[in-house]
Parts: C-alpha cells; sequence; structure tokens
C-alpha cells in the first residue's frame, strides 16, 4: 500500500510495520496496521501472553492552568475533581442535543496540568469543541503528531516491562500511571490502563524514540512470546469486554444513559446538557445498547437490523464478531427497553433471515 500519500498520516512506526509484513489499511485518517500474523493468533496472544499495539493514531492534548479543571468539569460527563496526581479517568464529552462528541481518557499529571487522551478520528472534532468552551483562558496544547503510543497488553506484559525500569510497575494499580525513566528515556508516562481486559500497560513517549522503545519491549518479551498486534484484535479484544467503540456503539447521537455509560455520568456538577441527560436518568430512555450472544448460527455485523420474534424491527447491531476466546459469536447492539434484560430473545437479520440471539450481561469474556 502506498504509505506516502497526503491523504493519510503516518504513526513514526510507519516503516517498521510494513517491514513485519503488517497488513496496512487506512483508519482514522492515519495508515495502520490491522493484522500481522492473523486475528485469531493475535487476540489470543493478547489474552494468554503479552502483545504490542501501536496506537500512536490517538489524540493527546494538555491542558494547563489555573482554570484547567473548570473546563474539564464543564466540558465532560465525569467528575474529574476525584483526581489526585498520577490517576486516570475514563469520560465523555457530551453534546448539546444528548449525544456524545467522543469518550477519552483524563490524566491529571499535576493539580494544574491534564494530559487528554482522545479517538484518532476525532481529534479536530474534540479539539474545537473544547476550545468552544474555553473561555477563562485555559492552555491547550495538542501534541497528538509529536506523540507515540505504545499498548503493551497481556498477562506476561508487567514481565516484560518491569525488565526496563526500576518502577515497580506492581505498585501501579488499575487506572494509575507513573511518569519516569523507561528504557533509560525521562519522561515516559507508564499507565495501568488498556482496552483489551488483558491487563498491561500503555506507554506515552515522544516520536524521535519510538524505534528504540519498540526494540527494547520486543527484546525483553522474547521469552513471553510477545507479538506485534494489529487493530482487527484490538476491536475483538474490546468488544469481548464489552467495552464501547467510537462510531460504532456510541456516537453523535446516542446517549451516554442509552449507552449504559451511566456510571461515568455525575450530576453532582454542571456540564454539557445535564438536564437532558438527568431527565433521561430518572424517566428512562426507549433504547438501550445491550450484549448479546447468538443460540443459530451467524455472524452479527455492525448496522444489522434486530427484529423480535414477531418480525418487528427493534434495533440494530453496532459491533459484532466471532469471539476468538469463547468461540462463539457475540454483538452489541441498541435495542428497544422492553427488549433489553438479560435473558431476552432477539433476533438478527442476516441475508434477510431471522437468527436467533439472546441478551447478556457483559463483560462477554470472564
Amino acid at each position: 500500500m502506498e504509505t506516502t500519500s497526503t491523504e493519510f498520516k503516518n504513526v513514526a512506526l510507519v516503516n517498521k510495520h510494513i517491514s513485519l509484513g503488517a497488513k496496512m489499511v487506512p483508519f482514522a485518517g492515519y495508515v495502520m496496521p490491522v493484522s500481522y500474523s492473523g486475528l485469531n493468533d493475535e487476540h489470543l496472544t493478547v489474552r494468554n501472553a503479552v502483545g504490542v499495539f501501536d496506537v500512536s493514531h490517538m489524540g493527546e492534548f494538555i491542558l494547563k492552568g489555573e482554570n484547567a479543571l473548570d473546563l474539564i468539569q464543564r466540558v465532560t460527563s465525569n467528575d474529574a475533581s476525584v483526581l489526585t496526581d498520577g490517576k486516570v479517568q475514563y469520560s465523555c464529552l457530551p453534546n448539546e442535543t444528548g449525544g456524545i462528541v467522543d469518550d477519552l481518557l483524563f490524566y491529571r499529571i499535576e493539580e494544574k496540568a491534564y494530559l487528554l487522551v482522545v479517538n484518532a478520528s476525532n481529534i479536530d472534532k474534540d479539539w474545537d469543541w473544547i476550545q468552544k468552551y474555553n473561555t477563562k483562558n485555559v492552555e491547550m496544547h495538542n501534541i497528538s503528531d509529536k506523540t507515540s503510543l505504545l499498548a503493551v497488553q497481556g498477562p506476561k506484559a508487567i514481565l516484560a516491562l518491569q525488565k526496563l525500569t526500576d518502577i515497580n510497575l506492581s505498585d501501579i494499580p488499575y487506572y494509575s500511571f507513573k511518569k519516569g525513566k523507561f528504557n533509560g528515556i525521562e519522561n515516559v508516562i507508564i499507565s495501568n490502563t488498556g482496552y483489551t481486559g488483558a491487563g498491561g500497560f500503555e506507554l506515552y513517549f515522544e516520536n524521535e524514540v519510538a524505534e528504540k522503545m519498540w526494540a527494547s519491549i520486543f527484546e525483553a518479551g522474547a521469552e513471553y512470546g510477545i507479538k506485534p498486534i494489529g487493530l482487527g484484535a484490538r476491536d475483538t479484544l474490546r468488544l469481548e469486554m464489552g467495552f464501547c467503540l467510537y462510531g460504532n456503539d456510541i456516537d453523535d447521537t446516542t446517549s451516554p444513559i442509552e449507552a449504559g455509560l451511566g456510571w461515568i455520568t455525575k450530576f453532582t456538577k454542571e456540564f454539557t446538557n445535564k438536564t437532558t441527560l438527568l431527565n433521561q436518568k430518572e424517566k428512562g430512555v426507549s433504547k438501550k445498547l445491550v450484549g448479546f450472544e447468538m443460540i443459530d448460527r451467524g455472524i452479527p455485523r455492525h448496522d444489522y437490523q434486530i427484529a423480535d420474534a414477531a418480525g418487528n424491527i427493534i434495533g440494530k447491531v453496532t459491533s459484532g464478531t466471532q469471539s476468538p476466546s469463547l468461540n462463539k459469536a457475540i454483538g452489541m447492539g441498541y435495542v428497544n427497553t422492553g427488549f433489553s434484560k438479560t435473558d431476552s430473545e432477539i433476533f438478527i437479520l442476516i441475508r434477510d433471515k431471522a437468527i436467533k440471539a439472546k441478551v447478556v450481561k457483559t463483560p462477554f469474556y470472564k
């Protein structure tokens, strides 16, 4: 594939992925590796050992100053005031019409400085959205183009990475981070986060040291069977955990309450469109995002319609796959609230046939 096109951006490690034989595809404005050794192999490598995702296409913003927290509180649904230094929070940016601008992570670097990590496809949109509410001169820096991000995921990630730092990785709880020396490089953010449910860490550093970081991580993980992992397996891993993907399961038209994200929607503060979302919480919603597993044979795909036993359309699939860990087809989708209870019988319309499924609790993989 042509990777020098001005149409798409490249991550710092693009040539490394090509040299490893990765299948490269356009994704969120970047050319990214979707697979190397094959989706199932990569997926199970992360579940059982350790794999490395290059997710440098993600966006990073720094917000600094006296009013940084005030701005964050006004534009996000979660309560960032509870964060202390070294803590991370999952949140979303509600829009003014009941939907979601983006979901994102907040890192409290220090009292008046925060790192925001946003989805690649929404970098410009999120920047403009936050800037629109920046009425108190918060210092904002978009460092996306100079920042690389590797997600080292799997039960053996900690064993591999501990070789490269004096920071005790066991002392970093889930959704926490340390900033320090890693592989001889200063100011690396080592974050106990990830979107796989398999454990591991995410490492933020400058593009200039990306090749050095990649090489050292693969050397450290060699004895644990470390492999490069593409975006295909990232999608199947996050789906097994029931984690939302922006553009599929949540978007500008879906509310956090409908999406089951009430836990990141805190009504103890003022934020964009709070009144609408509070009304939804109190009065209920007409559709809900649910997980389901197929009872009859068939793989659900994004945008397939969901019907009831009588053939009435009651919703649509937002994500679906054949789960490599569970050996069965699973999916998520919005259904009329009456069909959102666990064990509700639903039917996925696959090539005009109604294929039986049932609503289940997430995560699918435990």
